[in-house]
């Protein structure tokens, strides 16, 4: 079969990154341990660049025999994982150059595993879909291990290859299932399928579950949570800031794409799966969190909670809740970026400290750490009028249009245990007395990342209708 033009050119923004990192590739073999601040430079201008490709010109269809779709919704999630993945790459450096272990690999390790996520976030077929997967999740296990003289590091990319090696199994059985029932794995043969009622619906649901349970586990939803907190807490600080954002938001979207694809004539049985799940992921993110000192393992529980939030998105089915989970992966892919930049600010004679507690102090000694800090704990919270408060709003407005009453109420409920302890970080900062100042670190790169990232959710917070009719645009993707 010859590919057409066409295909190539929808796929320049992938084609793009791998040839630019199997370039940086070569290069870093080829000149060492030398080559590494050209290549985290240069790896993260080409993750911005693809970005802008994805745009430059804007084209829309489908590639290489219909495995691969361009539309509004995969464009704009791609772009929120490109830039968080640049953002990561770049608050890495200072961390890994003061631990001893800044090599060039970790930046390209960080572009393959984007090329995967784009590739998971267009794909249109169940193959293509399990190829992208494996090649995020790979590049992934490596890097939560890349700290190789950290135990807590390598216990760390352990539980998360083990766990995720059977996420990937209970995929690929669903996935085998399906095309067993379906006679195909395209997504529009398996639509096709279920309208036509040719496909034995019984079989179907069983295979579906087990795809949803994989993809529950790719986006930390419960009860396919477990790995979340150690990873979070034992991988290095930029590798858990990666974690965060990028692979959660590529995953998200698709989850979205599949159940609202190929398999929206079971809406009413996958729609119990996924309220269920977002309804106790909303409330152990809440309880959970409570007790928690560190504030990585802390924001692993938190993110826990925010998946809870755009699952609920997920479960009204509508337009307005596919517009309400775009809208809220962008406010929390920027709330996300700033407290990690801000964690990896904490340093007491020149050590990384992790613990709610060392922030004691911090309204004192440095002010506007702490004012970048009190916006991001504030808006994660849902404090109105804060970018977080509108997030929250969006996607529960979804959920009782959907009349999705009871979930709606829970959710409700579950952010307001979960404010106690966002508000409780605010509390630390700004009154209680310090033991010991944390060091001043220099203007560098987490610094501007904080200062941005405060700055975009004031302005969110401010004038939310731009961002609100990007999402929405995005949006009708899926309600052409």
């Amino acid at each position: 079969m010859i590919l057409g033009l066409e295909s190539w050119t929808l796929a320049r923004p992938e084609i793009f990154l791998a040839a630019v990192t199997m370039l940086l590739l070569v290069y870093g073999v080829v000149r060492g341990e030398v080559a590494t601040p050209f290549v985290s430079v240069a790896t993260s201008m080409a993750l911005l660049v693809t970005a802008a490709l994805l745009f430059v010109p804007y084209q829309e269809g489908t590639a290489f025999a219909s495995l691969f779709i361009v539309d509004r919704l995969t464009t704009t999630m791609k772009a929120l994982v490109l830039i968080g993945a640049a953002a990561a790459v770049l608050m890495s450096r200072a961390y890994f150059e003061q631990v001893k272990a800044w090599r060039f690999e970790y930046p390209l390790l960080v572009a393959l595993a984007t090329l995967g996520m784009m590739l998971m976030i267009s794909a249109n077929d169940l193959m293509a879909l399990y190829v992208g997967l494996e090649l995020q999740s790979l590049a992934l296990y490596v890097i939560a291990a890349f700290q190789r003289d950290s135990e807590r590091s390598t216990e760390a990319g352990v539980k998360y290859f083990v766990l995720g090696s059977v996420a990937s199994g209970m995929l690929l059985f669903g996935a085998s299932l399906i095309y067993g029932f379906c006679g195909g794995t395209a997504f529009v043969q398996i639509s096709r399928a279920l309208l036509d009622g040719k496909a034995a619906e019984i079989g179907v649901i069983v295979g579906l579950v087990f795809v949803v349970a994989g993809l529950a586990f790719k986006i930390s939803a419960v009860p396919f949570h477990m790995w979340t907190p150690d990873v979070y807490e034992g991988a290095p600080t930029p590798v858990t800031a990666l974690f965060a954002v990028a692979p959660k938001i590529a995953a998200i979207s698709l989850t979205v794409s599949v159940l609202m694809g190929p398999f929206k004539p079971l809406f009413l049985q996958w729609q119990q799966i996924v309220v269920v799940a977002a309804v106790l992921s909303m409330a152990l993110g809440a309880f959970a969190a409570l007790r928690q000192q560190n504030i990585k393992r802390l924001m692993a529980y938190s993110s826990i909670g925010n998946v809870g939030y755009v699952l609920l998105g997920l479960a009204s089915g509508s337009e307005k809740g596919i517009q309400a989970i775009v809208f809220y992966l962008a406010i929390y892919l920027v709330m996300t970026l700033g407290v990690f930049a801000t964690i990896l600010m904490m340093q007491r004679r020149g050590a990384m400290v992790e613990n709610v507690s060392d922030l004691a102090g911090l309204g004192k000694s440095q002010p506007m750490m702490a004012l970048a800090m009190l916006l991001f704990m504030f808006s994660l919270a849902g404090i109105p009028p804060l970018a977080g408060f509108w997030g929250k709003l969006y996607i529960f407005i979804a959920a009782v249009e959907a009349e999705l009453f009871i979930p709606a109420v829970l959710g409700v409920l579950a952010s307001v245990v979960a404010s106690y302890y966002y508000l409780r970080i605010v509390k630390v900062m700004y009154f209680d007395e310090e033991t010991e100042k944390l060091d001043r670190t220099p203007f560098g790169i987490n610094r501007s990342v904080a200062f941005v990232a405060a700055l975009l959710v004031t302005v969110f917070s401010l004038a939310p209708q731009p961002l609100s009719l990007i999402a929405a645009a995005a949006a009708k993707g899926l309600f052409p």
